[in-house]
């Protein structure tokens, strides 16, 4: 399997079949611009083809997973049906594309992880934060509502009660409260992170490969049944692009002041 394509990601591979994704743009805390959002969304068709690769692991480089969404990216998307369509069409590719990978996926969160960027930390199977992770959903900081992977995930790792709280406040979570509630599988010190992924990778790449992808598969018939839930919050985030809050939202960020949004009257 070529990745050559792929501009904003690095593949690296250990054995026995463990293939190490890094999220390359630490020069912007790896945040999602255009390119990065559509390789985001492919990647795992062509790890499903890569006869070599039994194992992912992904993190980002630098000190930050993904801080979410490139407010230019966002920009282009303020009230453009076409980037809106295609940002729509990846957001959902994100989710389904690594329910259906047979492959386990581990995700080391290093650092900062937002919007797409959380998206890819949360959908993994087995979810590892340092303790000095810090996260939010971020979506009511730009004035859209909740989208990307959490209405599909986050009732069934922390619970209702938590979910609406954090997804609805947009709160920061660090890596310690992140597993207290369920959210991650383990916390650890930042510099056991990558070891810790490894070793987990390596427990489930010498394991017996097709129980371990038929208990994901089973597994994620729970995610599944909630597909529904998950494609109406996507559309829901979406028809926020075409409001006047994102612009107030996005102004605010730039600006790093709190948002006043006009919908409020």
């Amino acid at each position: 399997m070529d990745y050559a394509e792929y501009q904003h990601l690095v593949f690296e591979r250990h054995a026995p079949g463990i293939l190490l994704i890094t999220i390359n743009r630490p020069d912007v805390l790896n945040a999602t611009n255009k390119r990065l959002h559509w390789e985001l969304s492919r990647v795992w068709l062509d790890i499903a083809d890569d006869p070599e690769t039994r194992v992912v692991i992904v993190t980002g480089a630098g000190r930050a997973f993904s801080a979410g969404g490139d407010l230019d990216m966002i920009d282009a998307m303020k009230g453009n049906p076409a980037n809106i369509a295609a940002a729509w069409r990846e957001a959902g590719d994100i989710v389904y594309n690594m329910i259906n990978l047979d492959k386990p996926i581990i995700s080391a969160i290093n650092g900062v992880a937002v919007g797409a960027g959380l998206a890819v930390a949360f959908m993994a199977d087995i979810p590892i934060a340092s303790e000095t992770m810090r996260i939010t959903d971020g979506h009511l900081r730009l004035g859209v509502a909740a989208g990307d992977h959490a209405v599909i995930i986050w009732p069934l790792l922390c619970g209702m009660a938590k979910a609406k709280y954090y997804l609805m406040t947009a709160d920061f979570i660090d890596g310690r409260e992140a597993e207290r509630i369920g959210l991650v599988a383990l916390c650890v010190p930042p510099d056991k992170l990558m070891d810790k992924a490894f070793e987990v990778a390596r427990k489930l790449a010498t394991g017996p490969q097709q129980a371990v992808r038929f208990t994901k598969r089973a597994l994620n018939n729970w995610l599944r049944t909630f597909g529904p839930a998950f494609d109406a919050s996507l559309a829901m985030e979406m028809l926020g692009f075409f409001g006047g809050d994102l612009a107030e939202g996005v102004s605010a960020l730039k600006e790093k002041r709190q948002p006043k949004f006009p919908g409020n009257g």
